[in-house]
């Protein structure tokens, strides 16, 4: 199979599970895939634990699923962005959400910003094995996708500059 038509099969899934959201989240749901598209071009995305969510080098960097409360965007690392729009509620990882109830309320530019740092800030969760279901502190190791360029965690965790392709 091409990638191509892989990339086509894991958006149609996206798409099936866009369509079987309530109207207002339907629509929440294509603002996001459309504008994670063409943020992260080349991701892989798929349904994961049920809900789209789109990986770097196998790595999970951003996905949405839809709650009580409204659409969820989660990124993975977004507890490292630094950004005042963004809930970190992560303990074990270093996530950081925000909750849509309608599509109008999504602003483009901090979705963008939050996009961007997505790819430049990750925390490299393929690797880490908690023990006995545990994650400790300095588990984690930051991800940068800029060869060479090392990235300081700002909440401890252990740093490694992410090796060139």
């Amino acid at each position: 199979m091409t990638q191509g038509v892989r990339d086509l099969a894991m958006h149609s899934t996206i798409a099936t599970y866009n369509n079987a959201q309530p109207p207002a989240a339907k629509q929440v749901c294509e603002v996001l895939a459309a504008a994670i598209d063409r943020s992260l071009a080349g991701a892989e995305s798929k349904i994961w634990h049920r809900h789209p969510v789109w990986f770097l080098d196998g790595n999970p960097i951003v996905g949405y699923s839809t709650q009580k409360a409204g659409v969820r965007l989660m990124f993975w690392s977004g507890a490292d962005f630094a950004e005042p729009g963004l809930n970190v509620v992560g303990k074990r990882f270093k996530d950081a959400s925000i909750f849509y109830g309608e599509a109008s309320a999504i602003e483009a530019a901090p979705l963008r910003r939050w996009l961007k740092k997505a790819k430049a800030i990750q925390w490299d969760l393929q690797e880490h094995r908690p023990q006995k279901g545990q994650a400790r502190e300095g588990d984690l190791r930051l991800r940068s996708p800029i060869a060479g360029r090392r990235k300081v965690s700002t909440t401890g965790g252990t740093c490694a500059t992410w090796p060139a392709n």
